[in-house]
């Protein structure tokens, strides 16, 4: 039903070509999240993030990194119907700066097109119209095709002051979805401030000039911009260090009931987290995602290497439930030789 609901779609782009429009949808599959800390933290990144990571949740904070770093992460999801994978590097660069590169794909395969698989039972010529009495499918003329999304983020981050870090991306969008395709350029700025010790403010303005993703037939898709603000202090306690953070997401797409809340056609979808770090060898996180669901995740740190794993319960999608594992490593070449000017 999923997959047939997608060739759904693929009927509405075909017949929407030639037109320009506000998509409410557009650039979802960016929404997702990347690195299993953040998403066992439900996403509540923005004012935290401090690694590779950053290109995607934040670009300032990328400057806060000392030495390159790598990051992988796979995702299935509704039972490997959806294979999501990201990928990211970022060096140091002076004493002051950092560039990034990362790239997100998302993808479902073995889609089945019935679209030249209708036949008159009588003379086996494909037809199109369904309430033909003599229309039934031909197996052999079902084909398979993919729907696959692509992301690809550079990043530059600067540290401004002891306190204040800004940073910028420009992504590149590639989709497809059977024989047709789409580009999209668009451009994300960010910033984290600390006024006070342990006290963390940040926000990224994504999709700052409205990205276009113009599909090869002539329709174009407009993805608005999203503000997302956080904040986080962390505390010492119980021999550890917890770090508890909040942020909200603001949309300008008149997403009034697939909010928490909304003012007119501005919405508003909040996120929460918490971790826990005992030494700065073992995590234990907990979340609350825009989509009012529960997350909870683990995380080590070995020498040069950290691995993190989060954990959620999809529930009510189509009357079936769904558990959804992400693992994510990040590895940290933590020498001499590699590190930042100055250190």
């Amino acid at each position: 039903m999923k997959k047939i609901f997608l060739l759904l779609i693929i009927v509405a782009v075909h017949n929407n070509y030639g037109q320009t429009s506000i998509a409410k949808y557009a650039g979802e599959f960016m929404s997702i999240g990347v690195g299993a800390r953040a998403l066992a933290m439900g996403g509540a990144q923005v004012a935290v993030v401090n690694d590779v990571t950053s290109g995607y949740w934040n670009p300032a904070g990328l400057a806060k990194m000392d030495y390159p770093q790598v990051a992988l992460m796979h995702d299935e999801r509704f039972g490997g119907l959806v294979n999501y994978n990201y990928g990211s590097v970022a060096i140091p660069y002076g004493n002051d700066m950092s560039f990034g590169i990362s790239a997100i794909r998302l993808s479902v395969d073995g889609i089945p097109d019935t679209r030249n698989a209708l036949i008159d039972a009588r003379t086996g010529e494909v037809i199109f119209d369904i309430n033909n009495p003599n229309a039934r499918i031909d197996p052999d003329k079902v084909k398979e095709f993919s729907n696959t999304d692509w992301a690809f983020y550079g990043t530059f981050s600067k540290k401004q002051s002891d306190n204040f870090y800004w940073g910028a991306n420009i992504k590149v969008i590639s989709r497809s979805l059977a024989e047709f395709s789409a580009l999209g350029i668009g451009f994300d700025v960010g910033a984290l401030y600390e006024p006070i010790d342990n006290l963390y403010l940040g926000a990224n303005l994504m999709d700052i000039t409205t990205t276009l993703v113009a599909w090869d037939g002539g329709r174009n898709e407009l993805i608005s911009p999203t503000a997302k603000l956080g904040v986080a202090y962390g505390f010492e306690f119980l021999s550890g260090r917890f770090l508890p953070a909040l942020d909200i997401d603001m949309r300008f797409e008149n997403r009034q009931f697939a909010s928490t809340f909304n003012v007119g056609p501005v919405s508003f979808d909040l996120r929460a987290g918490l971790e826990y770090s005992f030494q700065n060898l073992f995590m234990i996180r907990a979340g609350y995602t825009d989509v009012k669901q529960f997350t909870v995740g683990a995380g080590v740190k070995l020498p040069k290497l950290q691995i993190d794993y989060s954990y959620a319960h999809f529930s009510n999608f189509e009357n079936d439930d769904w558990d959804t594992h992400r693992i994510s490593i990040m590895l940290t070449l933590e020498e001499p030789k590699y590190s930042r000017d100055g250190l």
